[in-house]
């Protein structure tokens, strides 16, 4: 059974066993701001492949998906009540704060500076990674510590860009960034040979969006350096203390479910 598959029956079963009532948007008072809109919960997205994605009739699904299915299901009883908001890493933050989405559900790392200096509220971790370094075989290294000098492709606003220079002026080694916002078009730079390094988290690394030009993936190494602790959360704005108490919770009973061995056919069989 892979992960999202797993989660997907934990969300159910969440969603039927909690029957939270009540309802969210962001704003000052996430509930109280949804009574406008009261069958519908806005959720920002970065279009993470295996993480979110469109399925082949054009229906969200994946991992950080499934979270929101959970929220959703707990607060209006309806799995589906989501409008689901693809948004680059530095337009999260701005959504979020602004009132555009009222969570972020994907790989959001959650930080000191993030927290406070931000105005936000993580949930709890839900997803730890790493990050490191895909390479290809051609160039001919076997440690990170071997790419002075190297061109790496990484994309902007994230904690791989700020590790990514930590890194290197800790080993004091060089480097020069080809910085590019949208996933699939800084793969496309890396697989084109414009760089010779992509750095992002590990599990990242190992996958491979659409559009994404790659060439045969055993010509690809990743090395194994970790070079981050990389704790991975949903995301809600600091000032909503009850919205933020539902998301924490209704993680929590995710996690439990899944200790407990809960999924959607066994609930919908007993209720």
């Amino acid at each position: 059974m892979t992960i999202t598959r797993l989660w997907m029956r934990v969300v159910l079963a969440t969603g039927v066993g909690l029957g939270l009532a009540g309802a969210a948007q962001a704003g000052h008072d996430t509930r109280q701001g949804q009574a406008g809109r009261p069958d519908q919960l806005r959720r920002g997205d970065r279009h993470r492949r295996l993480r979110a994605r469109r399925d082949s009739q054009g229906r969200w699904a994946g991992f950080n998906v499934d979270i929101c299915r959970a929220l959703s299901a707990a607060i209006f009883g309806a799995a589906d009540k989501v409008k689901y908001v693809p948004l680059t890493a530095q337009q999260r933050f701005t959504a979020l704060q602004s009132g555009e989405v009222d969570l972020l559900s994907n790989n959001t790392t959650d930080t000191l500076q993030r927290d406070t200096a931000l105005g936000l509220n993580f949930a709890p971790v839900v997803f730890y990674d790493g990050q490191g370094f895909l390479v290809p075989k051609k160039l001919g290294v076997k440690s990170a510590k071997e790419l002075n000098g190297a061109t790496v492709c990484v994309q902007p606003g994230t904690t791989t860009e700020l590790n990514l220079a930590d890194y290197f002026r800790a080993n004091k080694m060089e480097f020069k960034p080809v910085v590019i916002e949208k996933r699939d078009e800084v793969l496309n730079a890396f697989f084109s040979g414009r760089c010779d390094v992509f750095t992002t988290r590990r599990l990242g690394a190992q996958r491979r969006p659409a559009g994404a030009q790659a060439p045969n993936p055993d010509d690809y190494i990743i090395l194994p350096e970790r070079i981050s602790k990389e704790p991975l959360a949903p995301v809600v704005r600091h000032g909503d203390e009850e919205w933020n108490d539902i998301v924490r919770w209704v993680v929590y009973a995710l996690i439990e479910a899944e200790e407990r061995g809960h999924h959607a056919r066994r609930t919908s069989t007993t209720c």
